[in-house]
């Protein structure tokens, strides 16, 4: 529909211009019928469409319209697939359009900081990079249909405790490399049509009044061209909410925030033409989303659960299999046991919980993958509603345990452990999960656990067992995806997205998480998850990019295109993979880049790129990655940009961050040259780095000390000295030395 938006604008009163900047109520933007604009509707997802049924409550005590609830992004994520996430949110937005949904309230692309954060089950990882890229697919794969997409939340809200008045206090510098580094090429290669900005403050101001992060940054560096969004109930002032770049107030405010708007408008506290702005990008957004509108369409629910499905054995990872337990032998008795199998955890509460088409029985899917040779048994092991040991439930499962050839056990976190709107208390299972697993294994020595669970978990029982396997929240149909992977009718590929800690002590955020009050400092600054394992030498239980396979992969042959490159220069880089096993598998390959020697603090590692690859038995095949500026940069805080330091890089290529089959070097030239500025406090010893400045200071300290003994020292007058701030200088000289020449040196220096 060719509509002409400024001469829309121009025909609207201040009052119509107001009321189009909040919502009519809880999921539709408002209409104005005498200018044909319409009303269209957002709606919760971000893993599958939770579209409210029209007389459901809003806060989703009433169930919502039947949709495909996929794995949600924690498990997604570690699928390390883009591909993949693009078809699960292409089928997401097909689902979007049967319904008249035209905006899916998602993804999420926060960052992991602690594994308590009750939302973590809807972020993707730790690391900014992998977290913007699955992002990236998913927003690409919804927008295909014709539905937006609209990212969230924007932005360090990593915490449901205290969330919508919380303080996030976080340097620039980590900042820029972490935080928002997972949203910047989310927005960029993805595009979404929607922002939605977080709860919290961030350095003391309301994301939803922050004009750093909503114009300066997302807008004018990152060139996003939609409109912001609140989320629900996050704006704390209106008109400066919509003069720092938020254009959409939701839900409705019942006309309070459009009253706020119209009156400051006449009063000159806030510019019309800003008003106009934000009206010219809802209206791109809402007549794009009326265009793409499509009538009496519906869908392939069978197809999309068996998306859902593929998606699942994607995601799920492999994280021990001693003596070969897995895949199961079809044939001879196998024994399931936890309440989970047969009422499976397979979706986080709160926004995001989706009223699924069907749901798998893992019990059912069990038994039809092991075949009528088999024998199949069954116990509770654990109450689902209470953490208390049930004797009885423990003794009927170890009699089960013990009648049969190899066991499964299914435990993790039931629904009430995760959730949106707070965060959990420890790291720990239930009680009676983690009793049921140590008494299990004391009765059978083939025991395998599958998880469930949105977050990492401590796992004191795990030398215990002989099989592990992550299943994170598989969605409707894991049921018939943890089948196909215990019996190896489909490898399992899946790989962590995030560190499992061996106890909540070691993770980077445990003395600052959830902070004191309203106030939260990220004090572990640039050394979330693996970054932070790696500077402090601690091993985790199971490390980032971590996975295991039923073959193996063999790795040779990198080869940089360049030895030498400019920072501007795009650096190819070459490795060779063999499926050296006997059945068919898919490898991530990750690659990390590490600054050899920098003079900034930088983490040992940091993950560039990753590619997944199938491989057939005995095939090669040959993985590319193109590496460009920011795979060796970091942000400059004084420049404002991000700056490459000259010097030699390590490249990388891991099976996990832990495991580095293979490296080479590269040496990289920064085309930045950055002017040191010298002030009355810089250091003899910042001097001293200035060939100008040497021989200056080496003239005027010849009288305190030998010249070899300022260079060479070491001794304490010449540490003294090379810490000593050039105005300290004038007192030690007894005034030979004054303000005057202190003066004429800076501006040699400064020239």
């Amino acid at each position: 529909m060719e509509k002409d938006i400024k001469d829309i604008i121009s025909s609207m009163t201040l009052e119509e211009k107001a009321i189009l900047c909040s919502g009519l109520d809880f999921w539709h933007t408002k209409a104005i019928e005498r200018l044909h604009i319409p009303s269209i509707m957002v709606s919760d997802g971000p893993h599958g469409l939770r579209k409210q049924d029209e007389e459901a409550d809003h806060l989703g005590i009433n169930d919502s319209v039947p949709a495909t609830c996929f794995p949600s992004a924690a498990g997604l994520a570690c699928s390390w697939d883009r591909g993949l996430i693009e078809k699960v949110g292409a089928a997401i937005g097909e689902e979007c359009i049967a319904e008249g949904v035209s905006i899916l309230l998602g993804p999420a692309a926060n960052i992991k900081r602690s594994p308590l954060c009750g939302r973590n089950f809807e972020y993707f990882s730790e690391d900014p990079y992998l977290s913007s890229q699955m992002a990236a697919g998913h927003i690409k794969g919804v927008q295909s249909q014709g539905v937006g997409t609209s990212l969230k939340h924007f932005a360090v809200n990593n915490q449901e405790h205290r969330r919508m008045t919380t303080d996030a206090i976080v340097d620039e510098r980590t900042l820029r490399e972490v935080y928002l580094a997972s949203f910047e090429a989310a927005v960029k290669e993805g595009r979404p049509w929607t922002v939605m900005c977080a709860y919290n403050k961030l350095n003391g101001k309301y994301c939803s009044e922050n004009k750093y992060l909503l114009t300066d940054i997302l807008r004018d560096e990152w060139g996003y061209q939609g409109f912001v969004v609140s989320d629900w109930g996050a704006v704390n002032d209106r008109v400066a909410g919509l003069g720092a770049g938020l254009e959409l107030e939701m839900p409705s405010s019942g006309g309070l925030g459009d009253r706020k708007i119209i009156e400051a408008v006449k009063k000159g506290e806030l510019s019309e033409e800003v008003l106009n702005k934000a009206v010219e990008r809802l209206l791109n957004i809402i007549f794009k989303a009326c265009d793409k509108e499509k009538k009496n369409v519906s869908y392939n629910k069978e197809n999309h659960h068996e998306l859902a499905r593929e998606a699942a054995r994607e995601s799920m990872v492999l994280l021990k299999n001693e003596d070969n337990i897995l895949p199961l032998k079809k044939g001879g008795t196998i024994g399931v046991i936890g309440a989970f199998a047969k009422n499976p955890r397979y979706q986080g509460g709160g926004s995001s919980h989706i009223n699924p088409t069907k749901l798998d029985n893992i019990y059912d899917e069990i038994e039809k993958s092991a075949g009528g040779n088999t024998k199949v048994l069954y116990a509770k092991g654990y109450s689902l509603d209470k953490d208390d040991i049930d004797i009885e439930l423990i003794d009927e499962a170890k009699k089960v345990a013990q009648s049969c050839d190899v066991v499964v056990v299914f435990a993790g976190l039931p629904d009430r452990y995760e959730s949106e709107c707070y965060d959990r208390v420890n790291m720990g299972m239930p009680e009676n999960h983690t009793r049921l697993i140590e008494e299990v294994t004391e009765v059978q020595s083939n025991v395998v656990v599958v998880l469930s669970n949105g977050s990492p978990v401590e796992m004191p029982w795990a030398d215990s067992v002989k099989g592990l396997m992550e299943g994170y929240l598989g969605g409707q149909a894991l049921g018939g995806a943890i089948a196909d992977l215990l019996f190896g009718d489909v490898n399992p590929c899946g790989k962590l997205a995030e560190t499992f800690p061996e106890k909540l002590t070691h993770n980077p955020s445990y003395l600052n998480f959830p902070g004191s009050g309203d106030r939260v400092e990220y004090r572990e600054g640039l050394f979330v998850g693996y970054k932070y394992y790696d500077a402090k030498e601690i091993a985790p239980l199971f490390p980032f990019g971590f996975g295991l396979s039923y073959t193996s992969f063999e790795y040779s042959d990198i080869t940089l295109d360049k030895k030498e490159v400019d920072d501007e220069d795009i650096l190819t880089v070459r490795v060779n993979v063999r499926n050296i096993g006997d059945v068919y598998g898919k490898e991530i390959v990750q690659l990390y880049v590490r600054d050899v020697e920098s003079s900034m603090i930088r983490p040992i590692k940091e993950l560039k790129g990753f590619e997944k690859v199938g491989l057939q038995p005995k095939e090669q095949k040959t993985v590319v990655f193109k590496l460009d500026k920011r795979a060796f940069a970091y942000y400059d805080v004084e420049l404002k940009d991000w700056v490459v330091e000259s010097g030699n890089f390590e490249i990388l290529i891991g099976r996990s961050s832990k495991d580095i089959p293979l490296k080479e070097n590269v040496c990289v030239k920064s085309k930045i040259t950055k002017k040191k500025t010298y002030t009355r406090n810089s250091t003899i010893g910042d001097l001293m780095d200035n060939p100008k400045g040497m021989q200056i200071i080496s003239q005027i300290m010849g009288q305190f000390i030998s010249q070899e003994d300022l260079e060479n020292g070491p001794n304490m007058i010449a540490a003294m000295m090379k810490d000593m701030p050039i105005r300290a200088v004038s007192n030690f000289s007894s005034g030979a030395f004054n303000d005057d020449m202190i003066d004429n040196l800076l501006q040699i220096l400064n020239q």
